[in-house]
């Protein structure tokens, strides 16, 4: 028995096959829709789906073009599905992040990948699915060209525009798949931005996030706030809760490792590095805050 487990870009795939298959099916019920979807027969009934457009069929290049084993091929495969279809978003995203020499390059790329995306999308669809876009799974390549502007305008120093980015794709996508609040926590801690990042975090939509992401920063803006206060000291007995390992990386009692992996075990000590790689900057920032943590944990 092959237990392969399948990689993000097979799963997409699917997902998006099985979207075209019940687009034009209504159903009565939940039990009538897992009726369907237990009945399919994944080997017969995906293969035949009908009625494929051309971003569709430029979509599927992208998907053997993730699949390549050479860059050069990966690019090629990008140039012919833009052949197919200009409104092939993922095309854009695929040669921003294998073609591009500079980062004002993929930014352009990136650009062009938003337009295609409202192009095929439609404007409606920004009104009628607004807050559950990844959940549309056609949607997903116009915010990873959305993630991936946002990221350029960072590092290109426009810091207002990439943060006003990362609002937008919380606004379109509440449930976060992609993590993009843990990224706007750090841009606003790096820039000193406290009160409006207090704000996001009281609003409540991710509330009950134990990520070390979300927990860190609470701790950090408690101390930020009130110094080594009960409070403060509340909120670091949280984080520790959660994830124990973060304060050895933060204060340079373990070194990060130089790889880092692609996904983190929660409370796990990959998750912990990960996290100090990403926020040690964040923390440095704040006068004393490092000697505090190093205090409470008898580092």
């Amino acid at each position: 028995m092959d237990d392969k487990i399948p990689d993000r870009n097979s799963i997409e795939r699917l997902s998006l096959e099985l979207s075209k298959l019940l687009d034009n099916k209504k159903f009565d019920s939940e039990d009538d829709l897992k009726r369907f979807l237990d009945n399919i027969d994944l080997n017969k009934d995906i293969p035949n789906i009908p009625e494929k457009n051309t971003t569709d069929m430029a979509q599927e290049i992208i998907y053997d073009a993730w699949e390549a084993e050479s860059r050069k091929e990966r690019i090629i495969l990008a140039k012919k599905a833009l052949s197919v279809s200009p409104d092939c978003v993922d095309a854009y995203n695929l040669l921003a992040e294998e073609a591009a020499m500079t980062i004002q390059e993929a930014k352009d790329y990136y650009s062009k990948g938003i337009e295609a995306g409202r192009r095929f999308l439609g404007e409606e669809i920004f009104k009628e699915d607004y807050g559950h876009f990844w959940g549309y799974v056609p949607s997903r390549p116009y915010m990873r060209s959305k993630a991936g502007l946002m990221e350029c305008l960072w590092e290109l120093g426009k810091h207002d525009e990439a943060i006003g980015h990362a609002h937008e794709m919380l606004r379109l996508n509440i449930s976060d798949n992609r993590g993009i609040r843990y990224i706007l926590i750090r841009y606003l801690l790096e820039l000193g931005r406290y009160d409006e990042l207090e704000e996001f975090m009281n609003r409540g939509d991710y509330r009950d996030d134990c990520a070390a992401e979300w927990v860190y920063a609470n701790a950090l803006l408690a101390f930020i706030r009130n110094g080594n206060s009960r409070t403060a000291q509340e909120q670091l007995g949280v984080a520790l809760g959660y994830n124990k390992y973060v304060p050895d990386y933060l204060a340079g009692k373990k070194a990060v490792p130089d790889i880092l992996p692609d996904r983190v075990t929660m409370g796990g000590e990959d998750e912990a590095y990960c996290y100090a790689w990403t926020f040690k900057k964040s923390w440095g920032k704040v006068p004393g805050a490092i000697s505090w943590l190093k205090e409470k944990t008898g580092i």
